[in-house]
């Protein structure tokens, strides 16, 4: 009997395909990379035409050694490493450590498949191949160019900042994005402006908001409103003129479904939706693709391959999508021919298919039982993106309707008011892509209105706002600019942003990244000496390089020589011209109040702080950056604010950048933020009937208004305060609530009182 020996990566993808082959095969596992560039300096024999010296892997032996013994009896040897340039270097890299060429006594192939179906593992073994040489080239192109830049510029750190400090091909590009933005925002001054807004009652009691789009014959900008007086003068004007709806324009409008997930989209979603960060996206992705015990069904593999860039779904997928669409949904749901999508980002390899679920039919509730928590989340995320994908459109009614004011002052006013309605839900059914840093346009529903109707003014008020900074990055955004870029490779990004929280470059607090002293110094030197390495566009172009050598349209060792000699030649030039000192110390205009020297701002282990000039001659005055001279003598004023995390007090303190809130727990809770401005509404509180309802924010983020004169006065409400008083008790204010199906209306909030306008 004929005994083949095929080799995988994981050993629980081994024990899945080996139940689909039979008894003729015998499947183990590599356990991922057999060899690799040993991290010490010579791993790359530059003058011999960067000749790369491999190691095996110390835990890697054991498992050669299993494979070797299991060679002896085998007829041949099938190479089934994952389907992308990793998997076909692990292939080739198995052969030499196992002493394989082209002569060996048995013949040797390469397997590949992207999803763990009987039929896809049946089918890749009938048709094998030869290993894709040019993959692996890449992959070494690749490896040797990573090392070169680590190997060479991190030792350039360790001597001009400190030591243990590391620079990346990728990682020192991802590290420039997360500190430019900060940049940007410690830069950033906020301006002011104003809007009116405008409550009106249709005839027959339905109310609706409207915004001032156009004064005095012109239309209104964001700044056209700079200040409270201007706000007061329109508010006055339009108050008590009469309404009139002047134009009503309905349009229909249709919406497409986002397309199936490849990597990058996958580990933005997950984060957007699920809260995953991409190194926990991909590992549940993992066990999905390598396969799920399903009952008595076995192990099945219940996605497609996870590492991918393509868009593509197989002919099957689209037919069983279509085929489900119409039973579960409704012929109404599904489409008339498949929707085909392409790939709009920078370098991608559309060789596989989009990440879908391998059997449509197996559906998230049927799953659930046998799944855990995160992994029934992912699955179900992926199904539900795979099926609305190939479902109808949704068709919306959107209608605009502008209302004319004739104001007391004589001129005329435009409000405007927007609105829309599903008619057709279509893939909406299902699913709705996440969204970044913004909320999605929200319109409330509008009542059936005519050209030429007279509308009541029921109120009109100014609402001020401030522009805000742009956001810090998430793992979602900084992953989506970086595939826009076209910088690195989406299986890697999830090392990539571990990296820099590992190396303490930058943080992750409440799911965004603040880059830490370290990171912002390394950057500074990165981009002043080394600009062109850092470029986005470089590494973007450095990226289609190592494609076009995938594709075999370019050698790796040129490429290898392009970038080596221009860079060594920089490298050499800097050490003479960077100065450590210049980096890590910069003085101040302050001294020790010890012993008299200069002090200066120093970079330290854990981050920058004051230190005196004469430490040298035995002076070890220190102090913390954030506290100035002052800061020794008086005590930091207490905040309202409580800790978010442990509950503390917060304390408001002086930093190098102006004031902000420190935990009054630390060192034990090191939690700080901004600090934050409370928007008064000018409403008096109706309690205390001293102090003014503000708009503040809760521990968890959530917005609510309470008297400024806490905690004298401890009058809350979660809902916009409205300065009505209620028809039916008296209570002096009332608040807004807006609902998706009774829209806006007012209510009292006095417990008892079940006064409302809807």
């Amino acid at each position: 009997m004929a005994h083949h020996l095929v080799i995988v990566e994981s050993p629980a993808k081994a024990k899945t395909i080996e139940k689909f082959l039979g008894d003729d095969y015998r499947v183990l596992a590599s356990f991922g990379h057999v060899r690799a560039l040993p991290s010490k300096q010579g791993s790359v024999d530059i003058h011999n035409d960067f000749e790369p010296k491999y190691d095996v892997l110390p835990d890697s032996k054991k498992h050669l050694d299993a494979i070797k013994k299991e060679l002896k009896e085998a007829d041949s040897l099938l190479l089934a490493t994952d389907p992308d340039r990793e998997g076909e270097a692990i292939s080739w890299h198995l052969l030499a450590a196992l002493g394989l060429d082209k002569k060996s006594r048995i013949p040797i192939r390469r397997v590949v498949f992207h999803e763990i179906t009987k039929n896809a593992i049946v089918h890749a073994v009938q048709n094998p191949r030869d290993i894709a040489i040019d993959l692996v080239d890449a992959q070494q192109a690749r490896a040797v160019l990573d090392y070169l830049v680590g190997f060479n510029l991190s030792p350039f750190l360790w001597k001009k900042i400190r030591y243990g400090l590391s620079a990346g091909r990728v990682q020192s590009v991802a590290l420039r994005l997360v500190c430019e933005r900060e940049k940007e925002i410690l830069s950033f001054i906020e301006r002011e402006y104003w809007t009116i807004a405008a409550r009106l009652e249709k005839q027959g009691g339905q109310n609706f908001k409207a915004s001032l789009a156009v004064a005095c014959g012109k239309k209104l900008g964001k700044f056209d409103i700079p200040d409270q007086k201007t706000a007061e003068l329109l508010r006055a004007a339009i108050a008590n003129g009469t309404a009139r709806v002047s134009t009503v324009n309905s349009k229909e409008m249709k919406r497409s479904p986002a397309p199936p997930f490849t990597t990058s989209t996958l580990q933005q979603e997950a984060s957007r939706k699920l809260g995953f960060g991409a190194r926990k996206t991909m590992t549940t992705a993992q066990k999905l693709y390598e396969g799920v015990a399903i009952g008595d069904g076995g192990t099945v593999g219940l996605i497609t391959y996870m590492r991918t860039d393509s868009v593509n779904l197989s002919d099957q997928a689209l037919k069983d999508a279509h085929n489900l669409i119409t039973v579960v949904y409704g012929k109404e749901y599904a489409v008339s021919k498949p929707r085909i999508y392409k790939n709009k980002s920078k370098n991608a390899q559309e060789a596989h298919e989009a990440i879908r679920p391998t059997y449509l039919d197996k559906t998230p509730s049927e799953l659930k039982k046998y799944l855990t928590p995160d992994l029934f989340k992912l699955y179900e995320l992926i199904w539900k993106r795979t099926v609305a994908c190939q479902m109808a459109e949704a068709l919306l009614d959107q209608t605009s309707v502008d209302i004319t004011i004739n104001g007391v002052d004589q001129d005329k006013y435009i409000l405007r008011a927007t609105g829309s309605v599903i008619r057709f839900t279509g893939f909406m059914k299902l699913y709705i892509e996440g969204v970044d840093d913004e909320e999605e346009e929200k319109e409330g529903s509008l009542p059936q209105l005519q050209e030429g109707e007279p509308l009541k003014l029921m109120e009109v008020f100014p609402e001020q706002h401030f522009t805000q900074p742009p956001p810090r990055y998430s793992e979602a955004t900084l992953v989506k600019t970086l595939e826009e870029y076209g910088i690195g490779r989406p299986s890697t990004y999830a090392s990539t942003l571990n990296t820099l929280v590992e190396r303490k470059y930058a943080r992750l607090d409440k799911k965004r990244f603040f880059p830490e002293d370290v990171g912002m110094v390394v950057n500074d030197l990165l981009t002043a000496h080394f600009s062109q390495y850092v470029d986005y566009n470089f590494t973007a172009g450095l990226e289609e390089q190592l494609d076009q050598v995938s594709r075999g349209e370019k050698e790796w060792k040129p490429l290898l020589r392009e970038f080596w000699n221009p860079f060594t030649t920089l490298l050499k030039q800097k050490e003479g011209e960077v100065n450590k000192d210049d980096l890590t110390t910069e003085t101040i205009d302050e001294v020790c109040p010890e012993c008299g020297k200069p002090l200066a701002i120093k970079l330290g282990k854990r981050g920058k702080f004051i230190a005196c000039t004469g430490f040298k001659e035995g002076c070890k005055y220190t102090r913390n950056l954030e506290n100035s001279a002052s800061d020794n003598k008086t005590e930091p004023e207490v905040s309202e604010e409580k800790c978010e995390k442990c509950g503390k007090a917060m304390l408001i303190k002086d930093g190098k950048y102006g004031k902000y809130l420190a935990c009054s727990g630390y060192p034990e809770c090191k939690n700080i933020q901004p600090v934050k401005k409370h928007k008064g509404t000018g409403i008096t509180c109706p309690e205390c009937k001293q102090g003014e309802l503000t708009e503040k924010k809760s521990r968890y983020g959530k917005e609510f208004y309470s008297c400024n004169r806490y905690p004298d006065c401890r009058f809350a409400i979660w809902d916009t305060p409205v300065s009505k008083s209620c028809p039916k008790c008296g209570f002096p204010l009332l608040v807004k609530k807006v609902y998706k199906k009774k829209g806006e209306f007012l209510k009292c909030p006095k417990e008892g009182c079940d006064w409302t306008s809807a």
